[in-house]
């Protein structure tokens, strides 16, 4: 053997950000990646086999993070990428000026990483219950490498 050290550029734990799935089994309320993008599937049709044999099916997804409408026709029996989807709470501590929010783990460190939202309802809901001094929780859902916050809820102090 050589005696040459190896060296890893790559510092993940190697998970993949998709798993495959069949195109038939994928239904509506679900996820798919159409066009490299991490989509929730809002109506599925699937046409019969035709003269070559394959039932076909026709996907209209929005994408989580960015609400664009996709569409994708595959056939039934072909494998689909199916993106990891998770969802976690977080407590906010602070709005920065340069548009980042601070916030609380379950563990008790910070996050400092996320945007503010580009959603407009939610970042002025956001903005105005955090100058008002009230506790907020807000869910980041995160699939495929990004995050973005999709939600919020005041919590009352105990």
């Amino acid at each position: 053997m050589s005696d040459e050290e190896h060296h890893f550029e790559s510092s993940d734990a190697g998970a993949s950000k998709t798993y495959p799935q069949q195109a038939g089994n994928i239904r509506k309320g679900g996820h798919i990646v159409i066009k490299g993008r991490p989509c929730k599937v809002v109506e599925v049709s699937t046409s019969k086999t035709g003269k070559h044999g394959h039932a076909k099916c026709h996907f209209v997804a929005i994408d989580i993070f960015t609400s664009k409408k996709l569409e994708d026709i595959v056939p039934s029996s072909h494998n689909c990428d199916v993106p990891h989807v998770n969802r976690v709470d977080y407590q906010l501590i602070d709005i920065s000026e340069d548009g980042f929010v601070s916030l609380l783990t379950d563990n008790g460190s910070t996050k400092d990483d996320l945007r503010l939202p580009t959603d407009e309802a939610l970042l002025t809901q956001l903005k105005s219950g955090f100058e008002e001094g009230k506790d907020i929780v807000v869910s980041v859902m995160s699939a495929m490498g990004e995050e973005q916050m999709c939600a919020l809820k005041e919590v009352s102090p105990k």
